[in-house]
Order: C-alpha cells, then structure tokens, then sequence
C-alpha cells in the first residue's frame, strides 16, 4: 500500500535529523509528504529539505497566524504556548515578506502556500494582524494557482469573510479539518479538501470522525501533523520521545480512519493517496 502524507513539519528541530524519519517513512510505506513552513525563519529549512529529497517530499510556505506578529517587520514578540511555535519567535520577518515567498514559489514549481490561515484562541495575535496576512497569502496562493494550506481554529466566520473577499485558489486543504459538516459543505464547493489526523482517533474527538463520515470520499486526505497531533497509543507504531508524533504513524492512522468508516485498509490508503495527488497537483 502506499501513503500520502499531505501535512507535517520535518524542519521543526523537534524530530532531529529528517533522513531517518524519511527512511522509516518509506520503509512504512509513505511515498510523499507536504512539508509546511510555519514563518519565514523556517523557509529556509523547508527548501533545504526540497532540495535533498525531491522525490519524497512537497514543501509548502506560509506564516501561521500565530507567528502573524512577526511578518513584515519589527513588532512585540508574542511568548507562545506551543513549543513547535516559539522556535520561531526570535526571527522577524522585515519587509516585504510576499516578495520573498513569491521568490520561493518560482523556485519550487510544485510548492504550496502555507501553513497559514486564522485563529482565534487566546493568546493568539489579533485579527487585525491575522487577517491581512491571511489575504496577502490566499492572493498569493490563487494568482499562482498553488494549493494553499489552511490553519483554522475558532473562527469559521472569519475564514467565510476572508474566502469572500479573496476567493482562493481551485485547491485548498482545510489541513486537520474539525469544523462541522455545514462548514464543509459551504466549502466544498470552492475547491476545498479536509486531512484528518491521528489526534481525532481519540474518544472525546468523536464529533469529528462523524463528520468525515459525511464528506465525500473524494476529498478526505490523511496527515500526521508530525511531531504534533499524536495518535492515541493503540495507533502509535512508531514512537519517539517527549510525545512526539512520527511522520511514519500514518499507515497506523490511515487503519484507524478506515476502521471508523467501515472500509478496508486499502481502500483509505488508495483512496487518501489518489485525493492527495490532486490535491497538490501531484504526478508521481
């Protein structure tokens, strides 16, 4: 069986050198995987990992809404909670940001644009930072035609306002999708794709397993999220320190979704990879 891993985040110092991980990957059977940036000082490793390792990875670059006080110049350093985040934090991002990722993007053919997107959990940068941020990437994103990776937490609202005001590109992943059904429906149509994670094999993420029940087929994509997002121990078959997810756990997660949804392992990994594929324009 092969896998498509459509989200983590090799770079982060967290998992240590990527080639073993890439190596335990491909071992498990993961052909692909996105790799997103989530600021600007780490676009750099993102495409130093492209560059090594053309055939097994996809990089995508953006800056998360939690890093949305960083972009463009000197500003309050916000201390965040997430360790995957703060690493970030000692970088500010001077000038003019979009031309450096638009530089990016003619370089990496294949590249998407994120991880990006909108959240609204405390202690995160205000809206009035996030939002034009958001924009200037989703424009980005549709006038490259590249698939565009969405962040979204605590504000569906505000990613309706912001997808009316810049419609985004034919393909976009609503990356660890737990929004409801009714949010997705009003999204499939524009172009929207929606990954599940190991973290939603939980009990108490039982909600979200009953929307994937609802999307169609067609557009559900597997993601670790790696080193975030951890499956459940009974779904972990690849373990590392300090709790932290393995890009490799993803054949362990795509068995999980496919126990849930009453299909056989091979049709989830089949049909995850086939959408990834066009998710991301993939043809290999």
């Amino acid at each position: 069986m092969i896998w498509f891993d459509c989200h983590n985040h090799l770079q982060f110092s967290r998992l240590g050198d990527p080639a073993p991980l890439l190596a335990a990957m491909h071992s498990a059977g993961v052909e692909r995987c996105v790799v997103n940036a989530t600021c600007e000082a780490e676009w750099a490793a993102v495409a130093a990992l492209a560059r090594a390792y053309p055939e097994s990875l996809i990089p995508a670059f953006g800056i998360h809404p939690n890093h949305a006080h960083l972009a463009g110049g000197p500003g309050q350093v916000l201390r965040l909670a997430s360790s995957s985040l703060a690493s970030c934090d000692a970088h500010q991002a001077g000038g003019p940001w979009q031309e450096r990722l638009a530089g990016l993007l003619d370089e990496f053919p294949r590249a998407g644009v994120g991880e990006c997107g909108l959240d609204r959990r405390a202690g995160a940068p205000g809206m009035d930072l996030q939002m034009p941020l958001f924009l200037g990437q989703l424009r980005l994103a549709r006038d490259r035609c590249r698939t565009l990776t969405i962040h979204c937490v605590k504000a569906w609202g505000r990613l309706a306002d912001a997808l009316a005001e810049e419609p985004p590109p034919p393909r976009f992943l609503l990356h660890g999708f737990a929004g409801s059904v009714e949010t997705a429906r009003q999204l499939l149509p524009m172009g929207a794709y929606f990954s599940f994670c190991g973290e939603f094999l939980q009990a108490r993420r039982a909600a979200v397993l009953d929307v994937f029940r609802q999307l169609p087929p067609e557009r559900i994509l597997l993601e670790t999220d790696a080193p975030d997002m951890l499956p459940p121990p009974a779904w972990v078959s690849h373990p590392l320190p300090d709790s932290c997810n393995h890009p490799a756990n993803l054949p362990a997660i795509g068995r999980g979704l496919a126990a849930a949804l009453g299909m056989p392992v091979a049709d989830i990994a089949n049909l995850t990879t086939r959408n990834a594929r066009a998710c991301f324009a993939d043809a290999s």
